[in-house]
């Protein structure tokens, strides 16, 4: 089985806060303690080199509360980096990544001004010539086509998750601050990881969470059989954000809070280290969104 996540991007929660409450786990009204959130990056970061990950750190980028989210800023694959249009108060974040991308070596690709929203790994998980993407709430569905043609991926799976509700029922949500709709599981990263890739007529292997995935996009997935699945319960999913993990396809590194999923990655093999986030959470990302993977 190959080894995947072993060399990713992170910059910095120097910044950090959730002052602009851009997606439905932001509370503007809940203080942010930066020096703990500073803490917890650390503690991924030393997580992920304890695993046999590869970490490229840069600075994060000047006064942007999300800029620790570097998963955001574009998916990688052969070399290229096709980079992210992000919502209104992320804006400042695009030029700062193009620009770390460029100095990086990679080949970096710009979507069509047609296309308004994708954001970046957060919203599309590779599994080898696979990749889970959705729409409409940080990618719009014009971006799934790009995928397919400008990184060469086979096959582009396009899901959809619920969306935000008053109390559960009634109109979708648009976020105020962003004016996109909005949902609990806004990128794909919190509703599905993927924990191995296929490899030598070895199926992959993913997780998702069932109940936040609409009724067509959950039978689509229950039917799929290009991949192993291992299927999450709501609670832990939404709650612990447990599906935001890095897998190296021997180890996961995950939010604790979850110990039936916990269990369900034991079952198959795969050693798991648990990270206690508060902090990162309360702006609706944890370890998945805080890394961006550069050996896609």
């Amino acid at each position: 089985m190959p080894k995947i996540n072993q060399y990713v991007l992170m910059s910095g929660a120097d910044y950090f806060n959730d002052q602009f409450a851009i997606n439905a786990h932001m509370d503007s009204s809940i203080k942010v303690d930066v020096a703990a959130a500073i803490n917890e990056h650390n503690s991924i970061k030393q997580a992920f080199m304890t695993a046999g990950i590869k970490v490229k750190q840069v600075p994060p980028p000047d006064s942007s509360q999300d800029g620790v989210y570097t998963a955001n800023w574009a998916l990688i694959r052969h070399n290229k980096a096709l980079m992210s249009r992000l919502p209104n108060k992320r804006k400042s974040e695009e030029a700062y990544a193009l620009n770390i991308l460029n100095q990086l070596g990679l080949e970096t690709i710009t979507l069509p001004a047609s296309v308004l929203r994708f954001s970046g790994q957060g919203d599309a998980l590779a599994c080898g010539d696979i990749v889970f993407t959705q729409s409409p709430y940080r990618t719009s569905i014009e971006a799934h086509s790009y995928l397919k043609k400008l990184l060469e991926f086979n096959e582009v799976v396009s899901l959809r998750t619920k969306p935000q509700r008053w109390h559960n029922i009634g109109w979708p949500v648009k976020n105020k601050i962003t004016g996109w709709p909005d949902s609990p599981t806004y990128d794909i990263d919190l509703a599905l990881a993927v924990l191995k890739w296929p490899d030598q007529g070895q199926k992959g292997l993913i997780a998702y969470c069932p109940d936040v995935f609409t009724a067509p996009s959950r039978r689509f997935l229950e039917d799929y059989q290009k991949v192993d699945k291992i299927k999450v319960n709501r609670d832990e999913t939404l709650k612990a954000f447990c599906l935001n993990l890095v897998s190296t396809g021997e180890t996961v590194i995950m939010n604790t809070g979850a110990p039936i999923f916990k269990k369900q990655l034991e079952d198959r093999g795969l050693k798991v280290v648990c990270l206690d986030l508060p902090e990162l959470r309360k702006g609706g990302g944890s370890i998945r969104c805080s890394s961006l993977s550069l050996d896609g």
